[in-house]
């Protein structure tokens, strides 16, 4: 699995599995966790571990 194909695993797959309309996209209405990072995950997975913010939108 890619670095790309676990992320998704993680994220957008997950609110497939969860069935739930508001969830997996940032827009209005939808409920979602932000998160920022320092550097691109897909290009090296330990910028996961730079966290700038975190963002709980309701």
């Amino acid at each position: 699995m890619t670095l790309t194909e676990a992320l998704r695993a993680a994220t957008i797959v997950a609110t497939d599995i969860l069935d739930s309309k508001n969830l997996g996209a940032i827009r209005a209405g939808m409920v979602a966790d932000v998160v920022a990072v320092d550097g691109d995950p897909t290009d090296d997975i330990a910028a996961l571990r730079k966290v700038r913010f975190v963002r709980t939108c309701l």
